[in-house]
């Protein structure tokens, strides 16, 4: 009797273990406990906390989250308590939820995010904001230039042990280049996109709907955008990569692993079906089954490969290029 093989969906990136690529996104799961009762928190791979900084933040005023025809706008402005309240309040309940917790850290000035990730041992890894403005420079956010991305992840390079995965901002010129620069400053992984800026015009009032005017886009609508990136990005670095971006339903997830993503998380979707991510995961979990795959290496980069592979048969060097990997730097258990 034929029996249908359970693929092995675990993943190690820097060094965590992942029991599955699915992780909850920063600012859409609160810190876990929140949805318990609307799904199984413990089958996901991970949970990225809403955004913390070092002193406690109320937030922006007037409407935060606005919908639109293919997404959701937003402009929460970093609510949150503070680490020390976060290390001391809300961890310990997030451990025990069991998913690999990773701290989304954010900051206006270098020594912001450098103190703040000096209180935050106690979690798995750091997931470093770098789209926050910085106030000693304008307020041009840190991730839109290499040179300014490069100084606040190796600042926080230098007070920390806990892998760092950067997440980088869609809105910078030269994307490949600030990737680059993180990773050189000491980044373990990276992480894209961030939402876009955007803009909503409210036509009865005759003025911008949110009071800081431009707010992030998230949801369906940049999906395809986010998809390009990471694409792209797959080819300019050799540490794992994390994809978002209006992910939704299984076969969005598996685009952006073929596409090279190491791991997906999930955000805005969450909101509209909470079951997203375990339906996520169940859905990978079988189109792997069905097509034999034992575990995730065969489906990270998979696109890539293939895409490799056709350009290597149409120049005639099938042989050397058809078995080539994503981003050649995984093992054959797909740790890093």
């Amino acid at each position: 009797m034929n029996e249908t093989r359970k693929a092995d969906l675990s993943r190690t990136i820097a060094g965590v273990r992942f029991a599955n690529p699915v992780i909850a996104a920063s600012g859409t799961f609160g810190y876990g406990n929140e949805y318990e009762g609307l799904l199984d928190v413990a089958a996901l791979g991970g949970i990225c906390t809403k955004g913390l900084t070092l002193e406690p933040r109320p937030g922006n005023r007037g409407i935060r989250l606005h919908e639109t025809a293919a997404g959701l706008m937003n402009s929460i402005g970093l609510e949150n308590p503070g680490i020390a309240a976060f290390v001391r309040n809300e961890l310990p309940r997030l451990r025990r939820l069991g998913p690999a917790v990773i701290a989304n850290l954010s900051g206006s000035t270098i020594e912001d995010y450098a103190n703040g990730a000096a209180l935050l041992d106690g979690v798995d890894m750091i997931e470093l904001n770098i789209s926050c403005p910085n106030v000693k420079a304008g307020g041009m956010a840190f991730g839109l230039c290499p040179a300014d991305a490069a100084s606040v992840v190796a600042a926080v390079r230098a007070r920390t042990k806990r892998p760092l995965m950067v997440k980088l901002s869609p809105n910078a010129g030269d994307l490949a280049g600030v990737a680059r620069a993180c990773v050189d400053a000491g980044a373990d992984a990276l992480s894209l996109v961030n939402t876009f800026k955007a803009l909503a015009i409210d036509i009865r009032s005759a003025s911008p709907v949110f009071d800081n005017v431009t707010a992030g886009l998230s949801g369906p609508a940049i999906k395809p955008i986010a998809l390009r990136m990471v694409w792209e990005l797959r080819d300019a670095v050799d540490v794992p990569i994390i994809g978002m971006g209006g992910i939704a339903n299984a076969e969005d997830a598996i685009e952006f692993l073929m596409a090279g993503a190491d791991a997906i998380q999930v955000g805005a979707a969450t909101f509209a079906r909470p079951t997203t991510m375990t339906e996520i995961i169940e859905g990978i979990a079988a189109f792997m089954a069905a097509r034999g795959m034992a575990g995730l290496d065969e489906l990270v980069g998979l696109a890539k490969r293939n895409q490799i592979a056709v350009a290597a048969l149409a120049s005639g060097t099938a042989g050397a290029a058809g078995t080539a990997g994503a981003s050649g730097t995984a093992d054959a258990a797909g740790t890093y």
